[in-house]
């Protein structure tokens, strides 16, 4: 499949099979984070797979919506605070930015394989960081991960129109 056919099948997906992710699906995935560009190349991230019965217990009260608990798998994907690159010209940090380039790149790579994820970024941060981020790490989203149950539909994409999004000069 080509890059937008990729893009057009990714979705949020909200209802999830009880089927297990192959271990081969989560060593391609995470392989693909792995390769995500970072400014300067930091790498300012680590991504921690949640999927025994009490972790999931542990990431189910970091965010308690009905829907995420249906998921056989998550990652949470933190942001090294001390690894982070900072642009000289202002100070500001893209630790923020290269893990969410990293994770879609683990969204993208997860629709090839033919699974779902969601973006979660309203959840207890402090909670989350507590649980999961060693010293250093603050959370930036959660990930849940899994096969689409079998009546789920993606819903349709909305997007602007090119000419709203796009300047030529």
């Amino acid at each position: 499949m080509d890059f937008l056919q990729l893009t057009l099948l990714r979705s949020s997906v909200r209802h999830y099979s009880d089927t297990p992710v192959a271990q081969a699906d989560i060593d391609y995935i995470t392989e693909c984070v792995r390769m995500a560009p970072s400014a300067c190349n930091r790498q300012p991230w680590q991504f921690v797979i949640i999927e025994s019965p009490e972790a999931r217990a542990l990431i189910h009260t970091c965010y308690t919506r009905e829907w995420f608990a249906t998921a056989p798998l998550y990652v949470v994907c933190l942001k090294d605070t001390t690894e982070n690159w900072v642009r000289p010209d202002d100070q500001h940090p893209h630790g923020d930015i290269d893990v969410a380039i990293a994770t879609e790149h683990l969204c993208l790579a997860a629709a090839e394989r033919g699974l779902g994820t969601c973006w979660v970024c309203n959840f207890d941060v402090e909670r989350t960081r507590q649980l999961f981020a060693p010293e250093g790490f603050e959370p930036v989203a959660i990930v849940p991960i899994g096969h689409p149950a079998a009546d789920y539909v993606a819903p349709e994409k909305k997007r602007k129109d090119m000419a709203d999004i796009v300047t030529r000069r």
